[in-house]
């Protein structure tokens, strides 16, 4: 039976503009009324400083698009950054296109048949035979399951497996409204656009993925949405999410540590899901960490926003290019239904 292991992992950005300017250039003049008070309160509270986005509305307001509109600038947008994460995965890796077997994308801002996965297949010069599989609509933790998927079809078929997780939430940015929506504020001033990819593969160095496992309440399933509308994806996200998570992620996280006989004191690197400056204190003091413990999620936040699934991703390259890099490594990401996932990962040379 093959050990899977995170061999290689690519990230690619569009250009980046800082939080003020996006505020001030755009944001300022999208909330009107008593509304803008708060959304500027937010937008200074968000954690972020600098964010990135594909389609920049200091550039380009989408925020009238139809929804049709938006998925035919996906394709235009995604493909090229798609390829640029995937070519250095795999470069990382020391792999060829032709070399894996199974080729999964995880995306819920955008959707189009043919999809990213069958275009990157073709333009990358993949095998005829490559598996694929496409993850959508799972929001910020779908890197979890897909690393989960790829580890498992790596254990079972001893051929390496690539993911790639693409996300473009600039082209949601919803119409102007004098109306307080407080969760769509949040959305406004956190999400950002990347794409990071991880090839997978059967033993040798970098880090194994011991186990992925989850924790869904499903009480809660109103507290976090991502709604199809004609203009666009809209998020609702409710001030409760860090409540419930404070219920759930002490037992998920230190579960999955007995399994493997490790101790929070002996996981050296925390790769939290930033779904804003909440949530990581939440876990934080749930989990008891060191004051070092987020500083890879916090910084992720303050120069990438959150980025949906490619977000747990960017943390978990960050520690692995620290000095010394990160040895033991859990991954925690958050999403719809609502759901907890982590992951335990351990670096071998």
């Amino acid at each position: 039976m093959s050990i899977p292991v995170i061999a290689g992992l690519g990230t690619a950005q569009p250009p980046s503009a800082l939080q003020g300017e996006l505020w001030e250039g755009f944001f300022s003049r999208h909330f009107s009324g008593t509304t803008r008070a708060l959304a500027q309160r937010i937008f200074a509270n968000s954690g972020v400083t600098r964010r990135q986005a594909a389609v920049n509305p200091l550039l380009e307001d989408v925020s009238d698009w139809p929804t049709e509109r938006r998925m035919r600038r996906y394709q235009v947008e995604a493909l090229p950054l798609g390829k640029e994460a995937v070519g250095r995965a795999l470069t990382a890796a020391g792999l060829g296109a032709g070399d894996i077997g199974l080729f999964i994308v995880c995306s819920c801002t955008g959707y189009a048949t043919p999809g990213l996965d069958i275009l990157l297949a073709r333009d990358l010069g993949m095998a005829a035979d490559t598996q694929r599989m496409f993850i959508g609509h799972m929001g910020c933790y779908a890197a979890l399951p897909g690393l989960g998927a790829a580890s498992d079809f790596v254990t079972a078929r001893g051929r390496p497996a690539l993911l790639l997780c693409a996300e473009l939430t600039s082209l949601h940015i919803q119409p102007s409204s004098a109306r307080v929506d407080t969760q769509q504020i949040v959305s406004h001033a956190l999400f950002s656009d990347a794409a990071v990819a991880a090839v997978v593969v059967p033993g040798g160095p970098g880090y194994v993925l011991r186990e992925v496992t989850a924790v869904t309440d499903t009480s809660t399933a109103d507290h976090m949405t991502w709604d199809v509308t004609d203009a666009g994806f809209r998020m609702g996200l409710s001030p409760k999410v860090p409540q419930v998570l404070s219920r759930h992620v002490l037992g998920l996280v230190d579960d999955l540590l007995a399994r493997h006989g490790v101790s929070r004191s002996e996981v050296d690197g925390w790769a939290v899901h930033p779904g804003g400056p909440r949530i990581l204190n939440v876990v934080e003091r749930e989990l008891a960490l060191p004051p070092q413990g987020l500083v890879a999620s916090r910084a992720t936040l303050d120069e990438h926003g959150n980025c949906s699934s490619p977000t747990v991703l960017l943390i978990l390259d960050r520690l692995a290019r620290s000095t010394p890099a990160a040895r033991r490594v859990v991954m925690l990401a958050f999403g719809p239904g609502l759901t907890l996932y982590a992951a335990l990962l351990d670096r071998q040379d």
